[in-house]
């Protein structure tokens, strides 16, 4: 039976054909298992750089090149081209496997040759050369081929690398890429996923290869899988792995395991191969789960993407966090009556006056939350011995006394009303679930961990035994857009020596990134298990436009800009879907939406339609987390909306905790800026903010 795989690269083509063309790709593909047997539609092109492409007819105007194995029945679409151009592609291109990774690469033999001669010629003008350092034996271990090695020893300056990323063999340019950004050989064979002292792979086993190769080819068992994929290209695209993230999704783990990386580097999308896998596994039920629900709904998304058959997919639920405890809480006490922020607020504001306490009712808040809930106090002794490692206030006995008669006051309110917080309807699931021998799942995948308060991590830890494979988390410090910080190792969840971190960015481009690094640039930041995180090695492979700055007079001059910019990354043939804006308030956002409808422009908010593929979709910078777009717009970046007014505490107030809201604005600025693939533009009106110091003029 004829096996079919589709490249990657056609899938990113395959979303921006005329729907005629992708019909009629569909169709003749659909039908693809038959034409093979009987031997129809397969034509060897005339002078191919490679015996086993051959070319398939779509329409009068239209062909597809497929890799054709010399033996077996397992093909690989590679294009599909008008006519001429489709011959011409064949022409100058080979197919081959990397003795080192096992992969299959495509390369374009033909701009090899006709580069190769210019570079050396300057290359024996220049002091030295790029690899001078590196020994060949080295560069074929890590699969360097002689046509590549030939070429690489030609470089004299990295910017000839990365404009020679399209024709060189993809995970020869990685190797070298990786050796030239000063990383050692053996740094370089963990990145690929090389197995040291392993013996090369033959060269010539091209099927073998096609099957090691899933972050390149998607293979596809009969017209129902094609068609499933020919309708989410674009989402395919965003699931696959690379080597390293490969090992990790699928590696066995003694206990809790860790994923941690900076934006772009694919922790998302280990997490749904993790509970994939998991799944496959069959051991139990797998519960993915997020701080969200629009990152629920994206999750979701993404596992319908990946399950290959209904078992493996009906044992995965993927809740958000609060969702799952309002379950546990319903099934033992009904439906909970939750108290509203607003009222919450009066409640705390009442107690200040009453008690004539020296404190507001924000510091008495967040101390009920970050100290009292997280650390599980329930009296006054445990909260005079408990910690305050975040709250910047010493507090004495006599203050300490003060403010747990507050909280004391204000639970006592609570009952009295018999309405709840989600911190107590999550508290209380977390009793239940703690009370059970069974636990409701086997294993639990947290994506966004860094967002997570600590009595949800009880609640998590609770829901599943401790067990190999137990907890697998994602997380990224640098994008915490909350207040919430913990130790997991104080939790309870051990994850040493079962860490892993993820380097290369394989969304945004590398001067975005740069930029939007800078702004946390000297900030000291957690790494969610008593350390500190980093950003040394975080680099991407993609180059493109900086970042566009941009500062206005009024808001409406900003919002008129807005429109016109958008309008041109229209024009220039990028869909309304792939186009984002974001805000720091719902105010702003509204007005953008309002202000782009008014030019014609579909908007959407992403409060009410997250993934509408036909208008721009706008919302605030927390709305934002976990998506990408081709274009992002970050608007009203001024002194006095960034950092938000009301959501920094008055330094006079709590000095640390003053900081630590500054950080976490800053960080959710930087989750917006990193929102974008290839292009970013960040605009204010009036001053700007003074996280933009440096960086404007």
């Amino acid at each position: 039976m004829a096996r079919l795989g589709i490249d990657r690269d056609f899938l990113h083509d395959f979303g921006k054909l005329e729907r005629s063309v992708q019909e009629r790709v569909t169709e003749v593909f659909a039908k693809f298992e038959q034409a093979t047997h009987a031997g129809l539609h397969l034509e060897k092109p005339n002078n191919a750089r490679d015996p086993r492409f051959r070319t398939i007819r779509v329409d009068k105007f239209w062909r597809g090149v497929v890799l054709a194995p010399e033996t077996g029945d397992s093909f690989t679409l590679l294009k599909v081209l008008p006519h001429d151009d489709a011959y011409v592609w064949a022409q100058r291109r080979r197919a081959s496997v990397n003795t080192a990774t096992g992969r299959i690469e495509i390369r374009d033999v033909a701009t090899i040759d006709a580069t190769l001669p210019e570079l050396t010629r300057m290359a024996d003008r220049a002091p030295r050369r790029l690899f001078d350092d590196v020994a060949d034996a080295d560069l074929r271990r890590l699969g360097v081929d002689e046509q590549t090695l030939a070429f690489a020893r030609a470089l004299t300056d990295v910017t000839q690398l990365e404009a020679a990323r399209t024709f060189l063999p993809q995970n020869q340019w990685d190797a070298l890429y990786g050796l030239a950004a000063g990383l050692t050989p053996e740094e370089v064979w963990a990145e690929l996923g090389i197995t040291p002292g392993r013996e090369p792979y033959d060269p010539e086993d091209i099927a073998a290869a096609v099957e090691r190769t899933p972050e390149r080819v998607v293979l596809v068992e009969g017209p129902g899988e094609l068609m499933e994929v020919f309708r989410h290209p674009f989402a395919l695209w965003r699931i696959y792995l690379h080597p390293t993230q490969h090992r990790t999704a699928h590696a066995s783990f003694g206990g809790p395991a860790r994923v941690t990386g900076g934006p772009g580097t694919g922790k998302t999308v280990v997490a749904l191969h993790r509970a994939h896998h998991l799944a496959r596994l069959g051991e139990g039920p797998v519960l993915v789960t997020t701080f969200t629900s629009t990152l629920s709904a994206s999750l979701e998304v993404g596992l319908m993407l990946l399950a290959d058959s209904p078992g493996v997919r009906d044992r995965i639920e993927v809740r958000h966090v609060d969702q799952l405890s309002h379950q546990i809480f319903t099934e033992r006490h009904g439906r909970p009556a939750i108290l509203r922020d607003r009222e919450e607020k009066d409640i705390w504001r009442r107690i200040v006056k009453r008690l004539d306490l020296p404190f507001t009712e924000t510091f008495l808040a967040e101390e009920w939350r970050h100290v009292v809930l997280a650390q599980r106090v329930t009296d006054a002794a445990g909260y005079l011995t408990a910690k305050r490692e975040g709250r910047g206030r010493g507090l004495g006995a006599r203050q300490k006394a003060q403010v747990w008669q507050a909280v004391w006051e204000f639970e006592q309110e609570l009952r009295r009303r018999k309405v709840w917080t989600h911190e107590t309807v999550c508290a209380e699931a977390t009793r239940l679930l703690e009370e059970r021998p069974d636990k409701p799942y086997r294993h639990v995948v947290v994506d966004e961990a860094q967002d997570l308060h600590p009595v949800q991590w009880r609640l998590l830890r609770a829901a599943v035994a401790e067990a190999p494979d137990d907890l697998f988390i994602a997380g990224d410090t640098h994008q915490r857009i909350y207040s919430s910080r913990f130790s997991l190792r104080e939790l309870g969840i051990n994850v040493a020596g079962r860490s892993s971190r993820l380097t290369l960015n394989y969304r945004t481009t590398a001067e975005i990134l740069a930029w939007s690094l800078g702004m946390l640039h000297g900030e000291r930041i957690d790494d969610m298990d008593g350390g500190l995180d980093t950003v040394a090695g975080y680099r991407s492979q993609v180059h493109g436009r900086p970042p566009e700055l941009r500062g206005f007079r009024t808001q409406k001059d900003e919002l008129d800009a807005l429109a016109e910019k958008v309008r041109g990354w229209l024009d220039a043939g990028v869909e309304p879907g792939e186009i984002g804006v974001a805000a720091r308030s719902n105010m702003l956002a509204d007005a953008a939406i309002t202000v782009l409808g008014r030019a014609g422009i579909p908007a959407k908010s992403l409060a009410k339609a997250h993934d509408a593929d036909d208008a721009v979709r706008t919302g605030t910078m927390h709305r934002m987390k976990g998506l990408e777009f081709r274009c992002v717009a970050v608007i009203g970046v001024g002194e006095h909306q960034v950092p938000s007014p009301g959501a920094v505490t008055p330094a006079a107030e709590d000095a640390l905790t003053h900081e630590r809201d500054l950080q976490r604005e800053r960080c959710l600025v930087f989750v917006a800026c990193t929102r974008a693939r290839e292009q970013l533009r960040v605009s204010w009106h009036g001053a700007p903010s003074p996280f933009l110091a440096g960086f404007t003029m």
